[in-house]
């Protein structure tokens, strides 16, 4: 069975600093959104100590999309991505919570380090895939098959440098994502590899989770990204920013049981409004590449896509070193290659306090 999932990254901008670029969540992901980082949402100060962040991000994958349309089961059947399976498969629905925790330590106005720890939850349920041609029968409920994942995902570990410049505004990221969550897939005789989540019921009970659904990759990936930000007017500060992800290693890598997650590359420039101390709207555009999964347990042909979302949001002060924040992100565009479940919406809540 192939499947697809999702990953975060965006970010909103403080006036004095960007501790910026920050980690996003360490996700399986194929083009379905969740592109919003949280970790500047608050803003930073030049002055050096602890900041730690705790956030809630929800994604309901409920529609299944195809180029930048909505798909049936009967195209993913009659009309499948790769031709050669005679059929396709007729994915339902991909319910994700994920708990981001993050810490982060800034040794002076220049040098920053941050770790993220995610926690994912998720639920998945697919029809499987039906040979040519569709009828009806293959999607009724008792075709459903479910798998669910909790446990911790794959942990991020990045530094930042913006003392090009001597108002700070210039800067750069690098950093590795770890293959600390659970991984793994299942090759065509049956045999797991790594530890991977199994459908507990439906007619693929037994059968192993997607590879791309699991809650880490199995792959050691180098980050890289820039970012700049500047004061537009009294009251208004912008900022644009980009990141590329790639793999560079697999505990996956097997012949006929190798598995690499598609490279992820995100553009965002956004707005905060700070006339008022207490509370910032902010407004974000979002834009994210994702390249095809490879590998013999990647379904290649449906993990590939580029997304753009618009996420208003908003700060609130609590006290001068505690503060709230939440976003929804809308797809204003997407062209997704093969059949990909997609969001309608996505949302953030979370928690930050420096020390």
């Amino acid at each position: 069975m192939h499947f697809s999932s999702c990953s975060k990254t965006t970010l909103s901008l403080p006036a004095a600093l960007l501790l910026s670029l920050l980690p996003m969540a360490a996700k399986a992901c194929a083009t379905c959104g969740c592109t919003l980082s949280t970790d500047a949402a608050t803003g930073y100060s030049a002055e050096s100590g602890w900041r730690f962040n705790l956030d809630y991000t929800y994604i309901d994958q409920n529609e299944l999309r195809s180029g930048d349309s909505h798909a049936s089961p009967e195209q993913v059947v009659n009309r499948p991505s790769d031709p050669s399976l005679g059929g396709g498969e007729i994915e339902h629905n991909t319910k994700n919570e994920y708990l981001n925790f993050t810490a982060a330590y800034r040794f002076n106005a220049d040098w920053g380090i941050s770790l993220l720890v995610p926690y994912v939850m998720r639920d998945h349920d697919t029809y499987g895939t039906q040979l040519q041609p569709y009828t009806p029968a293959e999607s009724a409920p008792d075709q459903l098959s479910n798998a669910s994942v909790s446990s911790l995902g794959d942990i991020k570990l990045l530094a930042s440098y913006q003392g090009f410049l001597p108002t700070h505004n210039l800067g750069v990221q690098f950093g590795v994502k770890l293959p600390t969550g659970n991984y793994g897939g299942e090759t065509d005789d049956g045999t797991f590899v790594g530890t991977p989540v199994l459908f507990k019921n439906g007619p693929g009970a037994g059968q192993a989770l997607d590879s791309s659904l699991q809650a880490g990759t199995g792959s050691t990936d180098l980050i890289v990204g820039a970012y700049y930000f500047q004061p537009i007017s009294q009251n208004f500060d912008g900022f644009v920013n980009g990141q590329f992800q790639a793999a560079v290693s697999e505990r996956m890598s097997a012949a006929g049981a190798n598995y690499r997650p598609g490279n992820l590359a995100t553009m965002s420039i956004g707005v905060r409004y700070e006339a008022h101390a207490d509370w910032v709207p902010q407004l974000q555009l979002n834009l994210l590449h994702k390249s095809a999964d490879q590998g013999a347990f990647a379904d290649q042909p449906d993990t590939e896509g580029t997304v753009a979302y618009l996420s208003p949001g908003i700060s609130a002060s609590i006290t001068q070193k505690l503060q709230l924040y939440a976003f929804v992100q809308v797809p204003v565009y997407s062209h997704l290659a093969g059949y990909q479940l997609f969001p309608g919406w996505t949302g953030t809540v979370g928690i930050s306090m420096a020390l």
